[in-house]
């Protein structure tokens, strides 16, 4: 991984869950980290952490990245401190609960299509174009399994997530040669939202993998340091689950 010692690492939805062992993983292994999240206070502290612990440098941004106007905002601020971008990690997510299909209303279902796949898209148009400029860049998308295994219960997310897999596909083409871009496709994993599950939910999930568990949040970095790095640099266009062999 030597490949990652100062390059600059951007990752939405990066204070907390699997974004926080993102942000973690690339700023142990020498990268400056830019961490976006709607709550700038916990992105401040986890800048602070691992810049303490790692020595790096960490650019904390409140942003919402379903606004158009919030990513344009995060592009310049992270090119004003860093003047560049080698990896995006569009990580930001969200599946509101919701009553019944009839009881989601105009505004939720704009706010998942937005956070999921609206604010990956501009975040790709505006990083992904500097990128090509610059000479090379790796995006990353976080999917989900509801992409390929939609249920009842989060069907605009997981058209916002299959919508967000076609994204990379045509991404990878418009982006190519010189930027790769790759989605990274989770299936359960516990982190913060898994305390509002029931505990029939989590057990049909469990049962519902070949491995018989969640996943661990730490259990992303893997896949995205590979996508992250030289160790991928014949692979753009991918999908990858992460999903412990969901049916």
């Amino acid at each position: 991984m030597d490949d990652l010692k100062d390059r600059v690492v951007v990752v939405t939805g990066g204070s907390r869950g699997m974004g926080r062992e993102m942000v973690v993983a690339f700023a142990e292994r020498g990268a400056h980290v830019a961490i976006a999240s709607r709550k700038q206070e916990n992105c401040t502290q986890l800048a602070a952490f691992v810049t303490d612990r790692y020595g790096v440098r960490a650019l904390p941004v409140g942003c919402n990245v379903s606004n158009w106007s919030d990513c344009d905002r995060l592009t310049e601020a992270v090119y004003d401190e860093f003047g560049r971008v080698d990896v995006l990690i569009n990580n930001a997510g969200l599946s509101p609960l919701y009553p019944s299909l009839a009881e989601v209303d105009e505004a939720l279902f704009d706010k998942v299509i937005g956070v999921n796949l609206k604010g990956p898209f501009r975040l790709s148009a505006k990083i992904g174009a500097r990128m090509v400029e610059a000479g090379g860049g790796s995006i990353i998308n976080i999917s989900s399994i509801a992409a390929i295994r939609p249920n009842a219960s989060a069907i605009p997310y997981a058209a916002a997530k299959a919508g967000l897999n076609s994204l990379t596909e045509g991404l990878a083409q418009a982006y190519a040669p010189t930027v790769r871009v790759n989605t990274i496709q989770p299936g359960a994993f516990l982190t913060d939202i898994a305390s509002a599950w029931t505990p029939e939910g989590r057990a049909h999930m469990e049962n519902s993998a070949a491995l018989q568990r969640c996943g661990n949040p730490d259990e992303i970095v893997g896949a995205a340091l590979y996508f992250a790095t030289s160790a991928s640099s014949f692979c753009t266009g991918a999908v990858l689950r992460i999903d412990g062999g969901t049916a």
